[in-house]
């Protein structure tokens, strides 16, 4: 497997991780919140998914700008997908910033919204590589 490969699918898992962490996390606060689980648990909980989202974002970014560098897209779909990636990250740290001062009516339509926009960027990735 060359590094381009090995490269690509580390791009490709922190991706994954990134956008089912997501997933899983919407699907995970409502059944606590109906389940009756304080608020402190659940901010504990988006706290730990927060260390690997960040994470799992920041290797996506730093492969894929490598991949681009090295393997020369330039394609314009690309560029698409890194404003809609830099636009995640902004949507993902105001949520993050804000969750405090917020309902939780507000925060879940953040998160929402930044589900959308990381489906977006799985969608520009296809329409480019599919």
């Amino acid at each position: 497997m060359s590094f381009d490969e090995i490269l690509k699918w580390i791009h490709l898992i922190a991706a994954a991780v990134w956008t089912g962490g997501l997933i899983t996390l919407a699907f995970l606060v409502v059944a606590l919140r109906k389940a009756g689980t304080e608020r402190e648990q659940l901010r504990a909980a988006a706290r730990a998914f927060g260390r690997v989202s960040w994470t799992a974002l920041i290797v996506a970014l730093a492969t894929g700008i490598w991949q681009m560098e090295e393997i020369g897209y330039g394609y314009s779909i690309i560029t698409v997908k890194l404003w809609l990636v830099g636009i995640a990250a902004v949507l993902a740290l105001a949520h993050q910033l804000s969750s405090r001062y917020v309902s939780p009516a507000v925060r879940g339509i953040g998160q929402a919204i930044i589900l959308v926009v990381s489906i977006g960027i799985f969608g520009a990735a296809v329409a480019a590589f599919g």
